[in-house]
């Protein structure tokens, strides 16, 4: 059966965007899948959008009256463009609205974090999912699997700090209910996997399921930042490898049972996601 809900899904071909989309419709959910071309997804209707193109934002929000929220990637000040969108969006009917953000990133924080401390005053039933890294950083399109896919390096200046690696899938399933449930969350949200991993140990464990070795290398704060400055802008770099510098200080050591109390199950462990998606994609 259909419901009478349209979710309007930014950044739907993406690495949560597509799976948020993917779970609503097997649920029966009506999906408008916002991308910048507009890709065809299976059992949803293809929206071109553009966080810098107003004029892609109208058609998009056009029977829309949830949203989920991918931030554009890489831009340092999202407020700049994301504002503007969330007011149009509540003024053209739309009550709910769903962040994803991170576990990095607090209410009022840097970037994001701003978005988040909006989100309250714009739209009475809202959630914001702050993940924690994503486990497909290291099976996906990301700089670690392409690292290790090329070299069979991980290259962090994270040290022996340890992360709390959370599932795609996983976050999904919390952006399907945290959209579709009767009752808002109206509250953040940390998600995380069942343990928090270091880099060595997601090695090791790539090592293990992928069949090639994997090894981690440390690299300096300074180092770090400057190799992703040849990728991203300065600002963002520097936002990046203070990220790692965190983490090598303890800062996401930690899980939580958010996954499981919203979802009813238990997190993925990155050993299921690695067999899952390792050994089935060739790498």
């Amino acid at each position: 059966m259909i419901n009478s809900t349209t979710t309007l899904v930014i950044g739907a071909t993406g690495t949560t965007g597509s799976r948020t989309t993917a779970q609503l419709i097997a649920e029966g959910h009506r999906v408008k899948a916002a991308s910048r071309r507009a890709a065809p997804l299976p059992g949803a209707e293809p929206v071109r959008f553009d966080w810098y193109d107003p004029g892609t934002h109208g058609a998009a929000l056009d029977g829309a009256d949830r949203v989920y929220l991918v931030p554009p990637l890489g831009d340092p000040d999202p407020a700049a463009v994301m504002l503007p969108f969330l007011r149009r969006a509540r003024d053209a009917g739309v009550r709910r609205a769903v962040l994803l953000s991170s576990s990095a990133v607090p209410e009022g924080g840097p970037a994001v974090g701003v978005v988040h401390q909006a989100l309250p005053s714009l739209f009475e039933e809202w959630a914001v999912l702050r993940p924690s890294w994503f486990m497909q950083n290291f099976t996906g399109a990301h700089a670690h699997a392409d690292s290790i896919r090329e070299a069979g390096v991980i290259l962090t200046a994270a040290g022996s700090g340890r992360v709390g690696f959370v599932d795609a899938e996983d976050i999904a399933a919390v952006a399907v209910r945290a959209l579709t449930d009767d009752r808002a969350p109206n509250r953040d949200l940390v998600l995380t996997g069942p343990e928090a991993l270091s880099y060595d140990d997601i090695a090791a464990i790539v090592t293990e399921v992928g069949g090639r070795t994997v090894v981690h290398r440390q690299v300096s704060y300074e180092r770090q930042r400057e190799r992703l400055t040849g990728v991203v802008s300065p600002e963002f770099a520097t936002m990046l490898a203070d990220m790692d510098r965190a983490i090598a200080q303890g800062a996401e050591d930690r899980t939580t049972d958010v996954v499981r109390r919203v979802t009813g199950r238990a997190p993925h462990s990155f050993r299921v996601v690695a067999e899952r998606e390792l050994v089935r994609g060739g790498n």
